[in-house]
C-alpha cells in the first residue's frame, strides 16, 4: 500500500482510500500510487466491486498547484500521460466502481469521480473543472468523459467558466446521480456496491467494456462487440448457473461464483 493511496476490502468491497490531507491534492505520488492500486483492485478476486473515497471531508481539491509551477514544459509532458493513465486505470477497473465524494471534487479530483461508473455526493458538495481559472484545461479526461456525460454544451459551460458546481445543480444535469446527506455518502455508497458483491462478475465487466467501448465508436460496431461479448458468456460457469436457476427458482435467485 502507498503513502496516500490504500486498498481496504470488506465483504467482498474494495474502498480505494485517498489520504493526503488536508485537501487531498493529485501529486505525482498520489496518482502514481492510484494506479497501482487500481491495479490491484482489478486484480483481486476478493474484489467484487470498488468505492473510490477521500474521507469525510473531501473528496479530492484537485492537482497539486505548487507542484505544477515547479514543471516546465519538458516535465509536464511527461507528467500529464502519467496522471491521464492513472485515472484510466480506474475507469478500465473491470468492476462495478462508485465514487463516494464529500466537500470538494475539482479538477483532477473530479475527473477521478468522472472515471467511475456512478458518484454518490454529499449535498454539501462541490464539483467543477476549474484548470481554465490556472490558464489550463482538464488534462486528465475532464473534456472527454465530462462532455460524454452531460453532453457537449453543457460540459462547456463547466469548462469554460470554471465554476463551482453545487450538488443539487450537479444531480440535474448529470454531473453526479445521487445526492445524500453529508455523514450518509459513504454508506450510500456501499449499499450500491454491495448490490454486485455475489453477482455474475463476467457478465458485469463484459457490460461494463459493452457500453465504456461502444459508445467511442459508431452504433454498427458497438452492436458487433455487444454480440461478441454476449456470446462468450455462454463460456462461463455464471451462465450455466444463471438459467438453471431462472428455470428452477423463478429470477434473481441465482448464487454465482464469477467463474
Amino acid at each position: 500500500m502507498g503513502e496516500f493511496v490504500t486498498l481496504e476490502v470488506e465483504d467482498g468491497i474494495g474502498t480505494i482510500r485517498l489520504n493526503r490531507p488536508p485537501m487531498n491534492a493529485i501529486n505525482r505520488q498520489l496518482q502514481a500510487e492510484l494506479r497501482e492500486v487500481a491495479l490491484q483492485a482489478g486484480a483481486r478476486e476478493d474484489v467484487r466491486s470498488v468505492i473510490v473515497y477521500g474521507g469525510e471531508k473531501v473528496f479530492a481539491a484537485g492537482a497539486d498547484v505548487k507542484e505544477f509551477a515547479r514543471m516546465s514544459y519538458a516535465d509536464i509532458a511527461d507528467y500529464g500521460p502519467e496522471l491521464s493513465a492513472s485515472v484510466t486505470a480506474v475507469a478500465r477497473l473491470p468492476k462495478p466502481t462508485v465514487a463516494a465524494i464529500t466537500g470538494y471534487a475539482l479538477g483532477g479530483g473530479y475527473e477521478l469521480a468522472l472515471a467511475c461508473d456512478r458518484r454518490i455526493a454529499g449535498d454539501n458538495a462541490k464539483v467543477g473543472q476549474p484548470e481554465v481559472l490556472l490558464g489550463l484545461i482538464p488534462g486528465a479526461g475532464g473534456t472527454q468523459r465530462l462532455a460524454r456525460l452531460i453532453g457537449p454544451s453543457r460540459a462547456k459551460d463547466i469548462v469554460y467558466t470554471g465554476r463551482f458546481v453545487e450538488a443539487a445543480e450537479a444531480l440535474a444535469i448529470g454531473m453526479v446521480d445521487e445526492v445524500v446527506a453529508p455523514d450518509d455518502v459513504y454508506a450510500a455508497a456501499r449499499r450500491w456496491a454491495g448490490q454486485f458483491t455475489r453477482g455474475a462478475s463476467r457478465a458485469l465487466a463484459a457490460a461494463k467494456t459493452a457500453i465504456d467501448t461502444g459508445l467511442d465508436g459508431d452504433l454498427t460496431s458497438g452492436l458487433t462487440l455487444e454480440t461478441g461479448l454476449f456470446a462468450a458468456l455462454f463460456a462461463t460457469e455464471d451462465h450455466t448457473t444463471g438459467l438453471r436457476s431462472f428455470i428452477e427458482n423463478g429470477p434473481g435467485k441465482a448464487e454465482f461464483n464469477g467463474r
